[in-house]
């Protein structure tokens, strides 16, 4: 692997095997070098594959301004949560989490205090990465000496969605809220607090999780599935579809969208199952 470009001290442009080019991080990497030699392979500490240029000047304009120490201390977060949730992150987390980390340490310094408007939904609905986004926040603190509020491990849990369904922070935040008129549509019908440590309410919230995805960012539902099955589903739980109903008008009136009888019918199968496990 030979350095093509610099950008820095801590990072160079390559190529990879296949002759795409990679973002090369790590401290030192580049000093005393020039484009055309070989990159010391035991100074890798990170590479970016299928960056795009905006995210490659984005990236150098932060590693201009910002301590390589952020850098290192976001890829030990991302290794953690690849560890313990197991699931495919865009590479461009460790862009965005460090531009996000670094400002917030910045923040609270300059004595500025931003709050989350999120934060009591993302506690309940993406309990996994706000309990990630809690130890972040010793580590922090431990690198930094720096006690970030209780908002950043919010903030920091809707980036690790973010970059688990490949989206924009503000597509996240815009599904979180919607997420949050649901369930709160389901608890008053239903009159009953959910179990949220219960394996049907994690699958209604997965549905709910892909359902606003595809309702915030326009990628409509096409009906294929059978009436036959849809009608015999809402003649079995009509309390059930009586709740699934008041969804559809809330979507309707707000978001001037009509869901399928396919998605009746999943919202109906999905609501019945976590209101028998709370029942019982």
């Amino acid at each position: 692997m030979q350095i093509s470009k610099i950008y820095n001290n801590n990072v160079v442009q390559s190529m990879d095997e296949h002759g795409h080019e990679i973002i090369v991080m790590g401290r030192g990497i580049a000093f005393g070098r020039k484009p055309g030699e070989p990159i010391e392979i035991e100074k890798i500490e990170k590479t970016f594959t299928q960056i795009d240029q905006n995210m490659t000047r984005k990236l150098v304009s932060l590693l201009a301004e910002i301590p390589l120490d952020y850098f290192e201390l976001v890829d030990k977060i991302i290794q953690d949560v690849k560890i313990r949730l197991g699931k495919k992150l865009n590479d461009t987390l460790t862009i965005t989490l460090t531009d996000h980390i670094y400002f917030a340490v910045k923040r609270i310094r300059d004595g500025i205090i931003v709050k989350n408007g999120l934060l009591w939904e993302t506690k309940r609905i993406y309990p996994d990465e706000f309990a990630i986004g809690k130890q972040a926040l010793l580590a922090i603190d431990e690198k930094f000496q720096v006690t970030l509020p209780e908002d950043e491990a919010a903030f920091i849990a809707l980036h690790l969605i973010n970059a688990q369904l490949d989206e924009e922070l503000p597509t996240v935040m815009a599904m979180t809220k919607i997420m949050k008129s649901i369930l709160e549509i389901v608890r008053i019908h239903f009159m009953i607090t959910l179990d949220e440590e219960s394996l049907n309410y994690y699958r209604f919230i997965t549905h709910l999780k892909y359902f606003t995805q595809r309702l915030v960012t326009a990628k409509l539902y096409s009906d294929e599935q059978d009436d036959e099955l849809f009608q015999m589903v809402r003649k079995k739980y009509p309390e059930t579809y009586r709740c699934t109903e008041k969804i559809k008008n809330f979507i309707q009136n707000e978001y001037n969208y009509n869901l399928t009888n396919e998605e009746l019918l999943y919202f109906t199968v999905h609501l019945e199952r976590l209101i028998k496990n709370t029942k019982d």
